[in-house]
């Protein structure tokens, strides 16, 4: 990842985006597609491959994907120590705006002292989370009804949530499918960044093949694409409404920052 500059955050006019990655197929989707028509600029660094984590303080948000680790594997995977470390000073100490999808969902959590362990029923494939009280009034979902269209490939689930956090949506399967903690930092158990590329390319990931034909059976598995693309236009309608919230919450908190 190229290095940037120090600047002035209260003048820029496009936020600037940190990625955190854990393998490369496991980018920010569609995601990539809005922030580039909007000349949004974005660096992403890929944690599994070694990339060092830049200086927080250069970016206005923290964007954190899924990957086939477990928040817990530190000693399989010992950056997991820095990276949590990293999350816990953007969000608590730094309080800029976050949003994890899946297992950055599950890191937030983890960082901030949550409990993360495996689920009674891991979930794969299409499906719908229903917006609690407080996520119908919650900035990231605004413009939502209260069934939200959902993918999903996770076999962990947030347990116990940090103080200072509210549930924002659930389904029968998993009672944190979202959550916020403070006033700007989100996360998403479940995928809508996801591309027609997204299943045929997660299916090559040894770990995902086995948990999908753990949870599916090997013939709703080997369908499972076909399935999801009859929903792609449903979940790009949804990510580009979530996208567009999340934007306006980063804006709101660099203008608020700029005034103190």
């Amino acid at each position: 990842m190229d290095s940037i500059p120090d600047r002035d955050r209260s003048t820029a006019a496009k936020p600037r985006l940190l990625v955190f990655q854990h393998v490369d197929v496991e980018h920010p989707g569609i995601f990539r597609d809005f922030w580039r028509k909007a000349g949004i600029v974005w660096d992403a660094v890929e944690l599994d491959a070694g990339e060092p984590i830049p200086d927080l303080d250069l970016y206005d948000a923290l964007i954190v994907m899924g990957g086939p680790m477990d928040v817990w594997q530190e000693a399989e995977h010992p950056w997991l120590v820095a990276e949590k470390a990293a999350i816990r000073r953007f969000v608590h100490d730094l309080r800029r705006p976050y949003l994890g999808i899946c297992l950055g969902h599950q890191l937030l959590a983890a960082a901030l002292g949550g409990v993360v362990r495996l689920s009674a029923t891991p979930e794969v494939g299409s499906g719908t989370v229903e917006l609690t009280p407080a996520g119908a009034e919650a900035p990231l979902f605004a413009g939502m009804s209260g069934a939200v269209p959902a993918f999903q490939w996770h076999g962990a689930e947030v347990a116990s949530l940090p103080m200072e956090c509210s549930v924002l949506a659930r389904n029968a399967a998993c009672a944190v499918q979202a959550f916020r903690f403070g006033t700007v930092a989100y996360g998403i158990q479940f995928h809508i960044e996801i591309t027609e590329t997204t299943v045929p390319e997660w299916q090559r990931i040894p770990a995902y093949a086995a948990s999908l034909e753990a949870a599916l059976g090997p013939e709703r598995a080997a369908h499972l694409a076909d399935d999801t693309a009859k929903r792609l236009a449903e979940f790009a309608a949804t990510a580009r409404q979530l996208n567009e919230n999340f934007l306006q919450v980063v804006a709101a908190s660099a203008n608020s920052t700029a005034r103190l």
